[in-house]
C-alpha cells in the first residue's frame, strides 16, 4: 500500500510541475533592446478581440519617453519586436493569428479606450512565411 502512495505522490507532483509550465503569458520584455534604444515594458498580449484579418495577437509595450515625434523610430522599433519578440509567441497559439498588432504608447491604457492625451503607436502585420510583413493600417 505504501508503494501505491508513492507512485501516486510522485504521479501528482509531475502534474502539478507540467500544469506550472502551461503558462501562456509571455516573458517580461522588460531591459529588450530594440534600434531606438529606448526601455520598454511588456504590458500583455491580448488575442480574445479578433481583427480585420480574423485571429490577432496584439502585444502591447509601454515606452514611458513616447513622444509624437518619435513615429519613425517607433516604426523600427516595432518591427523588431514584431520580429524577435512577438512573432516566435505565435507559434503556439490557437487559433493561430494571422495579423499581429504591435502597440507603444507613453503610458499604460486599457485595450480598448481612448486615451488622446498619451502617444500612441500601432503598427499591423502580416504572418507570411515566418514573417511580419508590415501592413496598411
Amino acid at each position: 500500500m505504501d508503494c501505491f502512495r508513492r507512485i501516486g505522490t510522485a504521479f501528482l507532483l509531475s502534474l502539478l510541475t507540467a500544469a506550472g509550465a502551461c503558462d501562456e503569458t509571455p516573458p517580461e520584455a522588460d531591459g529588450f533592446t530594440v534600434p531606438s534604444g529606448r526601455a520598454l515594458r511588456f504590458v500583455d498580449v491580448i488575442t480574445n478581440a479578433p481583427g480585420a484579418e480574423g485571429a490577432t495577437a496584439r502585444f502591447r509595450f509601454v515606452a514611458p519617453d513616447l513622444v509624437p515625434d518619435d513615429s519613425e523610430a517607433a516604426g523600427g522599433d516595432m518591427q523588431v519586436l514584431c520580429d524577435t519578440y512577438a512573432l516566435p509567441r505565435t507559434d503556439a497559439m490557437v487559433p493561430a493569428p494571422q495579423q499581429i498588432i504591435i502597440s507603444l504608447s507613453a503610458a499604460e491604457v486599457p485595450f480598448g479606450e481612448a486615451a488622446p492625451e498619451v502617444t500612441q503607436f500601432f503598427e499591423a502585420y502580416a504572418i507570411t512565411d515566418g514573417q511580419c510583413v508590415r501592413e496598411v493600417f
